[in-house]
This record gives structure tokens, C-alpha cells and sequence, in this order.
């Protein structure tokens, strides 16, 4: 299929539902991914425990067919509860679903014209989203990894409206103006907003800095870099140093907002004050690889690539461990272990305590697990 065959974004009829709905009852799925079908013992497929129990919504996220998902990179949900879903594909470079699951829209070719790329260049740079209310208006800001030899392309954050219009570019750009700057980044991977409008963005696939700039990209500080001998990797790394600091997140589940750091290859969280001041480190064995993190309520979600999902209180306590993966060999996924997890790269949470997440497999696997919570 040519590029000019993608559109952005394409809003769906309801002819076009039905289209979709029928290819789903035909059993028409994407390739190596699980079906959708009901357990075989025909109960539900249900993970974690007590209030942290969570059951799998089997048909969400389906794509129809001529569709699919690439290796997960970033999933966020926005204030209607319409989720975002970026992955390394060229159809759709991100797909728009509701909350119940109804595909909306998918971006592709005309997503890529506004930011400069082609389809194939999307999917070969793609990686984390992070979706912000500022306001009264929400944005969502992309990282890019750099796309394997070619080095001109990649090593950018930007930040669209909710429609994928480019509001600003920060990094590899070809030129500053009003609305791009340059940055040397070698490989960021994500992005978090503070309550006073400061961004934080880590390049945690390549020279573990962490940056941090003002509501306008006025840069402000940076901190890190990669520890320098292999004995001082892992939880006991000196501190404010990092071996893949993949994810960032501003936590206000205390009195003044903190900046978690996912350093996923030393296993540990590392938690800075807003002026990027070391305060404290998280370690355990609920803590792998952790990739990113997201707050809802009273708690922190992490997605760790190690096979599992954390949940941790305020005061940094695990609460909940799903969906322990660990040991279970990935193709196995393929047709199975529908309770557990593979890789989990990214997730997000709903306003009804739903969530949704992303896999680092080569069929993405987007899953969502509703709450149903039991006494």
C-alpha cells in the first residue's frame, strides 16, 4: 500500500464501525496476537487480589483488518477517556479509541507531513507519548529515538494539540524559530509536565541526562549521566547517575510535587525535588525494569519490562504486584498466559480506574483491565 493511502486523522463512520465489528466476529485478528476469545473454562480472565482486582476487557483495542500494531511504545488516555496508541507501525502510527473500545481516528501520512516524516520514518523513530492538561487545554508530547543509521533522524521531543498539530519541536530540528529549538539529546525517551507548567524530559536511551525547562523550553537545569564503571551499576548506583533512565513522572501524591525517575536497567526509582535535588531511592523485588509510571488517585502505576505491573501508595509502599510474567517464554504470549504480562512498556489509567496497557512486543499487545474490585 502507498503512503498516500494513509489518512489523518481518519474518523470513522458507522459504516465503517460495522465494516470493523464484522471483521472481529469473522475472527480476522492480527497476526500472533492473542484472539480475544473467552478463557476456555469459560470465566473470566481476572488479576490481582482484594480491591486490586482487575479484569480483562477481551475485544478491546482491535484493529480491522489491513491493520496493526508494531513493538508498544506509548499509550495515554485524555480527559474524555479516549485513548492514545502509538506503536512502531505505519498503519496507524497512532490509533484513537474510546473508552469502550470503538476505534476514532488513526493518524498516519498526513500526522507525518506535519511533523515532517514519512509513515516508515514515524515507525522507525517512534516511542513514549505523555499526554497534559495545561489550563484548559490538553496537549500531548512525543519522544523520538533515533532511527539506526541514520542519525538525522530522531533525537526530538515535540510537543501537538489533540489533533497531532506540531505546537512546538525541541532537539534535531533543522533550524530554530518561534516554535523549535535545537537540544543535543542523543536518544530521549520521555517526557512529564510539573504543576507550574515545567517540562522534564530524560534520554534514557542514550546520555542519561535529565533536563528540565520551563513552561516556554527555556532551559533551566540538567542532571546525570551514566555511572562510570560497571561496579557501580544497579539499585547502589551513585545517585543521580542512571543506566537507562527510561521514564519520568511528577508525582503530587505529596505535599510538594516530586520528579520519579525509572532507571530501569540499575531496577530502582529515583526521586528528585522539582529543582532535580536527590531525596530518596526505590528498590525491592517489585521493582525489575521499570519503564515508566502514571498517578491516578491516591497511587502510582508502573509498568516494568520485567513482566509485571507495580502499584504503589504516597508513601512509596507496593500494594499490588499484577500480572507476574516472570519465566514464562515470549512466544508463549502468543497464544496464551492471558493473566500475565510480557513486557509491559507503558499504561495508563481512566477516570474509572481502568487500565490500559501496551506491550514491547512486535504485535504491540494493548490490552484493557477493568477494575472489579472484590471484598
Amino acid at each position: 500500500m502507498s503512503t498516500s493511502a494513509y489518512l489523518f486523522p481518519r474518523r470513522l463512520t458507522r459504516r465503517d464501525f460495522l465494516q470493523t465489528t464484522s471483521v472481529s466476529a469473522a475472527g480476522v485478528a492480527l497476526a500472533g496476537c492473542v484472539t480475544g476469545e473467552k478463557d476456555p473454562t469459560g470465566t473470566a480472565v481476572r488479576i490481582g487480589s482484594g480491591p486490586w482486582t482487575y479484569t480483562l476487557d477481551e475485544d478491546w483495542g482491535k484493529l480491522p483488518a489491513g491493520m496493526n500494531y508494531g513493538l508498544g511504545c506509548g499509550i495515554v488516555v485524555d480527559s474524555r477517556d479516549r485513548v492514545y496508541v502509538t506503536s512502531r507501525s505505519v498503519n496507524p502510527c497512532v490509533a484513537v479509541f474510546s473508552r469502550e473500545g470503538r476505534l476514532l481516528e488513526t493518524w498516519s501520512k498526513d500526522f507525518g507531513d506535519k511533523i515532517g516524516y514519512s509513515p516508515e520514518q514515524i515507525m522507525a523513530t517512534a516511542h513514549c507519548i505523555y499526554w497534559s492538561k495545561e489550563g484548559r487545554n490538553e496537549f500531548l508530547y512525543f519522544t523520538e529515538n533515533v532511527a539506526g543509521p541514520d542519525k538525522n533522524l530522531g533525537k526530538r521531543v515535540y510537543k501537538t494539540d489533540l489533533k497531532g498539530k506540531v505546537l512546538y519541536a525541541i532537539g534535531n530540528v533543522e533550524k530554530e524559530d518561534s516554535t523549535s529549538q535545537k537540544f543535543t539529546w542523543t536518544n530521549p525517551t520521555d517526557v512529564a509536565v510539573a504543576p507550574n507548567g515545567d517540562i522534564y524530559v530524560v534520554d534514557g536511551y542514550g546520555s542519561q541526562i535529565v533536563s528540565r525547562f520551563d513552561k516556554n523550553f527555556k532551559h533551566l537545569k540538567t542532571i546525570g549521566g551514566r555511572a562510570a564503571a560497571d561496579a557501580l551499576k544497579g539499585p547502589n548506583a551513585p545517585h543521580g547517575t542512571f543506566n537507562t533512565c527510561h521514564g519520568i513522572w511528577v508525582s503530587t501524591l505529596r505535599a510538594e510535587p516530586e520528579i520519579y525517575i525509572a532507571d530501569r536497567a540499575n531496577s530502582r526509582y529515583e526521586v528528585f525535588d522539582l529543582n532535580l535535588k536527590y531525596k530518596r531511592t526505590i528498590s525491592g523485588d517489585f521493582v525489575r525494569n521499570p519503564c515508566c509510571f502514571y498517578q491516578h488517585k491516591d497511587h502510582i502505576y508502573i509498568p516494568d519490562l520485567g513482566g509485571l505491573i507495580a502499584i504503589i501508595d504516597r508513601n512509596d509502599r507496593p500494594v499490588a504486584r499484577l500480572g507476574d510474567g516472570k519465566g514464562v517464554k515470549k512466544e508463549e504470549f502468543e497464544t496464551g498466559h492471558r493473566d500475565k504480562f510480557a513486557t509491559p512498556h507503558a499504561m495508563c489509567v481512566d477516570s474509572k480506574g481502568d487500565f490500559y496497557v501496551l506491550e514491547w512486543l512486535p504485535y504491540g499487545r494493548v490490552r484493557k483491565f477493568k477494575h472489579t474490585p472484590m471484598a
